[in-house]
């Protein structure tokens, strides 16, 4: 099986686990831990670039992190928090569904035109480096949100 399609396949797995995780972390209140720990753990990730196949180029890091900066916008407006029953919990947002959709289309169509061009190892640090780009903001703009309500429910 050609690696492309056998990643794709793996990104569609991991979006339909982001959005079971979405929902049923709606239904729990947050908490700072909750929004700070996958950032670090996907941090681990990182030990891929010990492996000179998945190295990128400067050019190619900077495109990924302006793509991933630029998704984060969509997963930051789309993710807001409200005190209910004095807690924290993360809206539920029809939209955020609709957009890991779209985001995952982007990604397979990206994968499958930039396959004929780079490498399969630089291309896979390629959207790790994205996804990267995009979690870390848009968890940082999620942490600010939820202190700001934490100060709130506390004065």
């Amino acid at each position: 099986m050609n690696w492309v399609v056998a990643s794709s396949f793996g990104a569609v797995g991991m979006a339909i686990f982001a959005m079971i995780i979405r929902m049923k972390s709606a239904k729990k209140p947050a908490s700072a831990k909750k929004i700070i720990l996958p950032p670090i753990f996907m941090s681990t990730g990182a030990l891929m670039f010990v492996v000179p196949m998945f190295r990128v180029t400067k050019m190619e890091l900077l495109e990924a992190v302006i793509v991933g900066l630029l998704f984060s916008i969509l997963l930051t407006k789309t993710s807001k928090f409200e005190i209910r029953e004095n807690n924290i919990y993360l809206k539920r947002s029809k939209v955020f569904m609709y957009i890991l959709v779209g985001l995952l289309i982007a990604r397979i169509i990206l994968k499958s035109i930039l396959s004929t061009t780079i490498d399969i190892g630089q291309l896979s640090g390629m959207f790790w480096i994205l996804a990267f780009s995009m979690i870390v903001p848009w968890r940082i703009a999620m942490y600010i949100n939820y202190r700001k309500l934490k100060d709130q429910l506390q004065s």
